[in-house]
């Protein structure tokens, strides 16, 4: 953990707690200030699990990362990373293979911020500043251009994403927008809140991150979930709540029942 502020551009109001700074404390990172541990306080005590659900979620991207990796993929996007600190996607994929590019994508000034010091010297991996929900701007971003060859498969990352773009914005035509450019052989990883669990803890903390964020989680039945993969075909296990995806030991699976069920996660190919 750091208070030292001296990084952070003039613009961005260091007063007020950072999403991916406050998802960084959840996963025990050290990029975030005592305003972001403050908040993380208040989400633990509505929702006592919350560091467990993010670490499931990073244990997830883990999982899927290797997986790509292995089926062959070495170029990814990762949008909405946050600070790739703790398990980021860069460090998982190029520990197996080391040639692996990877440009992550954040709306959050302080993120991306972050980001441009942990990624300084690694000429595989960028970050760029845009918003999800105008593809255009991350597709044809020059960074984008630089290390991602459309010609060949790409790994696209929306974890803990989607749920953010409300059901007026159509983030099924927006995801369609984000399969159609992707080649053949690439692969697509979500992970959604879930709307078939009862846990108020979880709706409550979602509604404390919006104060945050400035907008409010979107929890989705299953099928609305399933339908962000289009005529993606979704390989072994299918569509099932995200600890359960090809986990492989205790660690990956959390001791309390509803926090193994806040969400669906899978990945998805394109024939």
């Amino acid at each position: 953990m750091t208070d030292d502020r001296n990084w952070v551009p003039q613009s961005v109001d260091v007063s007020v707690p950072s999403p991916a700074r406050l998802y960084d404390y959840m996963l025990g990172g050290a990029h975030n200030f005592a305003v972001d541990r403050q908040m993380g306080a208040k989400i633990e005590h509505l929702m006592p699990h919350a560091r467990s659900a993010a670490r499931i979620n990073r244990k997830f991207l883990g999982r899927a990362v290797r997986f790509m990796v292995d089926a062959g993929v070495r170029q990814f996007l990762d949008i909405g990373s946050g600070i790739p600190t703790v398990a980021n996607v860069h460090e998982v994929a190029q520990a197996v293979a080391p040639e692996c590019r990877v440009v992550y994508v954040d709306r959050d000034p302080v993120a991306v911020a972050h980001s441009e010091l942990i990624l300084a010297g690694n000429d595989r991996a960028a970050v760029l500043q845009a918003d999800m929900r105008d593809p255009d701007s991350i597709l044809n971003a020059g960074e984008v251009g630089r290390l991602l060859d459309f010609d060949q498969p790409i790994g696209l990352l929306m974890l803990f994403m989607v749920h953010w773009v409300p059901t007026e914005d159509d983030p099924w035509g927006l995801m369609k927008h984000y399969r159609e450019a992707l080649p053949s052989g690439s692969y697509l990883a979500i992970t959604h809140l879930a709307n078939d669990h009862d846990n108020e803890g979880v709706r409550a903390a979602a509604t404390r991150l919006s104060q945050v964020g400035g907008e409010q989680a979107i929890e989705r039945g299953k099928d609305e979930i399933a339908a962000f993969f289009g005529e993606f075909e979704l390989v072994e296990p299918g569509l099932v709540r995200y600890a359960e995806w090809r986990s492989s030991g205790p660690g990956d699976i959390s001791d309390d029942p509803t926090v193994n069920e806040i969400a669906y996660g899978s990945v998805g190919r394109k024939p």
